[in-house]
């Protein structure tokens, strides 16, 4: 086969030409793995050939040995350490040769896949003579050829992880390393390979930054590197800082005041991509010290293991006039593009984080510059002052914001409607949204917003709420934060009296005709729902209207004919809007049982609309309508049984949707709703989705955040059908047992800690699930025979200590369901366990109110059985 006119091929413009030649590629793949990695290896390697098909070559090799899906990446890993060993020295071997070529498409896309097999290869004990290899290859003239060996280097960082290389070859390295970034490094190139390599290398520098000399050392020339006449090479460098600031903080102290010097000259001077990052390295140290802050509280003193250092909080006076002058560098745009970033907003952010260090400490530093600033006539002056006071709202006491919000309010309200820029109006309505988030209902004796202001208030917001789609978003964003600052607070709201004119603001934004160029339209629904959440029984009559108003909208989505693919795109996104919307009503007027009766006149109408909403098969609507029926089924409960023949198929298409897994895990929640809600009414479903949730459980294609809730749904099945659930015990058991005993053996990795704790809640709440359901039938003996296991997973669970409360509430719960259920019979296994003597006692003395109580229970169900 002639593999280069292959490739030439399959960069064809000509459809058919080039699906041909991926045709060949595949068979050709398929019919013979090892001869087509070598033919691609030959062909990157050969000097002879086009630069094209070499590039496309090494790219089809870098994808033969890596892919983003885990199933799929654990697949490629386990083919290639099959092949046959000559094919894989020799395919090794064209690596290493191309890094020596003059051609940089070639050697750069060869750097990529070697790091790719060294991270396949070097965790297996194999390979190991390539960072020999590689090493003595730095050395080379011509420059090319240590550039790319170089960029390997860092590649290889980034794949591997620190233990897989020892110590001696990663002092090697880093000398490489640094050696390449030194000033002395006559070519641009290279020493941007190496500095960008080091930034991949500086996790396994732990034993070099504890070395006084070696970090000195590595120190400086990043450093110097940032001071670099090339621009690239002085981005990279502060990058290295950044990685620095939050790899090794506790080893900042002797640095701190140069790297002061070496970033606000950058801030001031340098061009935006360096600028941006030497602001970043601030922010990266503020998230450091806010973290310790919050972990350790005020209580460590200057001996603590973890110190804070205070790097912020000494650098506040020479800090803060650095960012606040970079507010002043505002681009004429910004406000257009979601993903603008520049300077000004670099700088803003960074300004925020030092507010949440340092707390009251920087309203002094800042006041003034918004007192001088706020009525220049230049907009740059009066948008700068409105952003550093709306950045400065989340870190310092209400105590001290209080009483500048008070006087700023008015002043801000004014702003927002008479302002003759645009930029101020979007910042003053952002800053309003920052001012009820952070300070409504906050406890303090001056309230921000009174009988007397609200109706002010909103008026300015639902004026600003016609103006351009920028400054309504960010007005239906303040909206938002005041409405949830009346949640769940007793007293009538003083949002009330406005509740219709709010409402009809908001349907008359979605109605826009420039609603399609921004996030405004998703904006004025999340605010709709969110006013919804927080409305009060005497806006109930209201909140029913809105329930026709929304059918009406969604009806209309359904009936518009022949749609171009991106007015479909546009109308999915609508109608997925759409659904939240409905959810959040169902829920609210589900909530008490006068507007629920009132409300129950919707509901087939209701679910008409969502089943046909899922025949137009788009995933965000569908994940959007799955929640809005598991709402449904919540307000209806056994009444829901009516809908099930129909959705039922629904139901079945999202539990077996694996591409787009959100939606599969929210129709496993939507299972467990429907269960709950319809109790022995689900029996007739129960085959198709034990048999579909089982099915899913042995699938490594599934994600597995999918798992968990899977689990739980058990539950809820087997609570609802009671002892019916016989017939799938043996195999929901087998399920729990393997998963139990995989979740006692991933702890450990800080990741795999949170999904571990996930899965652990999802198994325990299967168990409790199906020992309630079996509790006073004729058939609980059937659970005597796994009542071991599950205490051995409940003591397996304890001893390894790594359990959130969330887990440990579950886990003392099962342990009462299991005594209570099965009293007598289980109680000498249940007095051998560990749990129920060392763990019920630590429950008994938590803090967490919901572990003790469920530790109490436990301990009467205990004491129960063991004294029938």
């Amino acid at each position: 086969m002639e593999v280069t006119q292959v490739l030439f091929n399959a960069q064809s413009i000509d459809g058919t030409v080039r699906k041909n030649a991926e045709e060949s590629l595949k068979q050709f793949q398929e019919q013979n793995l090892p001869g087509f990695l070598l033919s691609l290896s030959g062909e990157l390697a050969n000097e002879e050939k086009p630069i094209e098909t070499r590039k496309l070559a090494g790219l089809i090799l870098k994808n033969a040995l890596d892919a983003k899906e885990q199933h799929r990446k654990f697949e490629l890993v386990q083919r290639w350490l099959s092949l046959d060993a000559t094919a894989k020295s020799q395919i090794k071997a064209c690596l290493l040769q191309t890094l020596s070529s003059p051609v940089f498409d070639a050697h750069s896309t060869t750097s990529q896949v070697i790091a790719k097999v060294a991270g396949i290869e070097l965790p297996q004990k194999q390979w190991p003579e390539l960072i020999g290899s590689l090493l003595s290859n730095v050395h080379q003239i011509p420059a090319y050829a240590k550039q790319a060996t170089l960029e390997t280097l860092g590649y290889l960082c980034e794949e591997v992880s620190p233990d897989v290389i020892d110590q001696d070859q990663v002092n090697k390295i880093l000398t490489a390393v640094v050696q390449g970034m030194s000033a002395s490094e006559g070519n641009i190139d290279v020493r941007l390979a190496a500095t960008r390599a080091l930034y991949n290398a500086l996790g396994f520098a732990q034993a070099n930054f504890s070395n006084d000399m070696e970090r000195d050392y590595i120190m400086r020339v990043v450093c110097e590197a940032t001071l670099s006449p090339e621009v690239r090479i002085r981005q990279a460098a502060f990058e290295c800082l950044v990685s620095i600031s939050s790899t090794y903080y506790e080893k900042l102290t002797p640095y701190i005041q140069d790297i002061f010097n070496i970033t606000s000259k950058a801030v001031r001077e340098d061009e935006e991509p360096v600028a941006l990052q030497a602001i970043e390295f601030w922010s990266s140290i503020c998230d450091e010290e806010i973290d310790i802050l919050e972990e350790y509280g005020g209580e460590f003193t200057g001996d603590s293991d973890v110190p804070c250092f205070y790097f912020i909080k000494k650098a506040l006076p020479a800090l803060v006039p650095m960012l606040l002058e970079t507010l002043l560098k505002q681009e004429e745009d910004q406000d257009q593009d979601e993903g603008a970033w520049n300077i000004a907003m670099a700088g803003g952010t960074c300004l925020g984080l030092v507010a949440q260090t340092v707390g009251d400490d920087i309203v002094p530093l800042v006041v003034p510059f918004v007192e001088e600033n706020i009525t220049k006539p230049d907009w740059r002056q009066r948008e700068a002052a409105t952003y550093a006071f709306g950045s400065i709202l989340d870190g310092p006491s209400p105590e001290k914001l209080t009483p500048l919000v008070n006087v700023a309010l008015t002043f801000m309200l004014s702003a927002l409607t008479k302002d003759p820029n645009s930029h101020v109006k979007d910042t003053t309505a952002w800053a309003l949204g920052r001012i009820f988030e952070f300070l409504l209902g906050s406890a303090v004796d001056l309230p921000i917003i009174t009988q007397a202001n609200c109706q002010q208030i909103v008026t300015v917001l639902l004026q600003s709420m016609k103006d351009t789609p920028n400054v309504a978003e960010k007005a239906c964003g303040a909206l938002y934060f005041l409405a949830q600052g009346y949640e769940g607070e007793g007293e009538p709201s003083p949002l009330t009296p406005f509740f219709q004119e709010i409402v009809q603001s908001l349907l008359t934004v979605t109605h826009r005709e420039d609603v399609g160029d921004s996030r405004l339209r998703t904006a004025a629904y999340e605010t709709l729902n969110e006013v919804v959440r927080c409305s009060t029984v005497e806006t109930a009559p209201l909140v029913l209207q809105l329930v026709a108003v929304i059918m009406m909208e969604l009806h209309n989505t359904l009936e518009s004919q022949k749609l171009s693919s991106e007015e479909r795109e546009k109308q999915s996104e609508l109608q997925g809007l759409l659904c939240g919307c409905l959810q959040v009503i169902i829920q609210k007027l589900g909530s008490s049982e006068t507007t629920k009766y009132a409300f129950m006149q919707y509901a087939d109408q209701i679910m008409g609309l969502f089943l046909r909403v899922f025949a137009c098969r788009s995933a965000t609507v569908h994940e959007e309508a799955m929640l809005a029926i598991g709402a449904l089924a919540y307000a209806t409960g056994a009444d829901f049984a009516k809908y099930m023949p129909e959705f039922y198929r629904y139901l079945e298409m999202g539990l077996q949707n694996f591409e787009e897994y959100q939606v599969c895990a929210v129709t496993v929640g939507v299972v467990g709703d429907i269960s709950r809600a319809l109790e022995e009414k689900i029996v007739p479903y129960c085959d198709g989705i034990m048999t579909q949730l089982l099915k899913n459980l042995s699938s490594n294609q599934l994600h597995r955040s999918v798992k968990p809730p899977i689990f739980s749904c058990f539950g809820d099945i087997a609570l609802a059908v009671g002892e019916y659930f016989e017939k799938y015990l043996m195999w929901a058991m087998s399920a729990l047992q393997s998963a139990a005993d995989l979740s006692t053996h991933i702890a450990g990795d800080d990741e795999l800690v949170e999904y571990t704790n996930s899965l652990r809640n999802g198994i325990l709440e299967a168990y409790s699930g199906i020992f309630q359901g079996f509790k006073n039938s004729p058939k609980t003996q059937l659970l005597i025979p796994y009542a071991p296991h599950v205490l051995q997973f409940l003591d397996g669970i304890y001893m390894e200590k790594d359990m959130d409360d969330m887990v440990m509430k579950t886990a003392i719960g099962v342990l009462g369901d299991l005594a209570d259920t099965l009293g007598n019979h289980a109680s000498s296994m249940i007095q051998q366990s560990v749990s129920s003597k060392d763990f019920l006692n630590e429950c008994l003395s938590s803090e967490d109110l919901l572990v003790k109580e469920s530790a109490q229970w436990a301990k009467l169900a205990i004491s129960r059985a063991i004294s029938v």
